[in-house]
């Protein structure tokens, strides 16, 4: 039977980071033969990425293989969203990712494709949308609702009773306050917190805040 092909698409930065998660995941050593790891990126910057091999989408596609399943690496919730209808109309899988040491308390749900990074927190009663992005240290407190293509930097605290629409992005080390549950703190469609923001109103659609406290950024 033809090896199992796992891909890692974007072989830059994130994907550098994700690549260890994966093979951790995987549970590959150097005897393993039935499963196979790469990194897969348009623009291929080598053929090989701190020894893994390095595919494009196309090199990847003609490939042999039982299974092919593809993690999406790449901040840029556009470009995400755009690879993952790629993959869906190649009938490849989405996969996600997750450290070992991630914690997932009571009744959490995540959609398809997410990325869960070193150190993570998802408290109890959570709805996550697909192909989230959490990198190390951040932390989703309880009853919050999360949707598609949410990215959230490194060290991103989320209390309790927040609703983050699709698109959005929070920075790196961002906090946001608390709502309750008859008003909850909502982050509008592609919003986006700026690195060390402390939000603590609602955040329109399409707006970049910044600041303790946060306040739109001025052009």
């Amino acid at each position: 039977m033809s090896k199992k092909l796992y891909g890692i698409y974007g072989a830059s930065g994130l994907g550098k980071q994700v690549m260890p998660l994966a093979r951790e995941q995987l549970g590959l050593t150097s005897q393993t033969t039935d499963y196979e790891l790469v990194f897969i990126d348009d623009n291929p910057p080598q053929s090989e990425v701190n020894g893994n091999k390095v595919l494009t989408w196309e090199q990847f596609l003609r490939e042999s293989a039982s299974e092919k399943k593809v993690a999406i690496s790449i901040a840029n919730s556009k470009i995400r969203e755009k690879i993952s209808e790629k993959i869906s109309r190649e009938g490849v899988l989405p996969w996600s990712i997750q450290d070992s040491n991630v914690c997932v308390m009571d009744d959490v749900v995540v959609g398809v494709g997410s990325i869960l990074s070193s150190f993570v927190l998802l408290a109890s009663n959570i709805r996550v949308g697909n192909y989230f992005q959490a990198n190390h240290y951040s932390h989703v407190a309880h009853d919050c609702v999360i949707g598609d293509y949410v990215t959230f930097g490194p060290g991103v605290r989320c209390n309790g009773n927040v609703h983050i629409e699709d698109h959005a992005y929070i920075g790196t080390g961002a906090m946001i306050r608390q709502g309750t549950p008859d008003n909850p703190i909502i982050i509008g469609k592609g919003a986006v917190v700026g690195m060390g923001a402390v939000v603590l109103n609602d955040v329109p659609a399409g707006v970049t805040v910044v600041g303790n406290p946060a306040r739109p950024l001025e052009k």
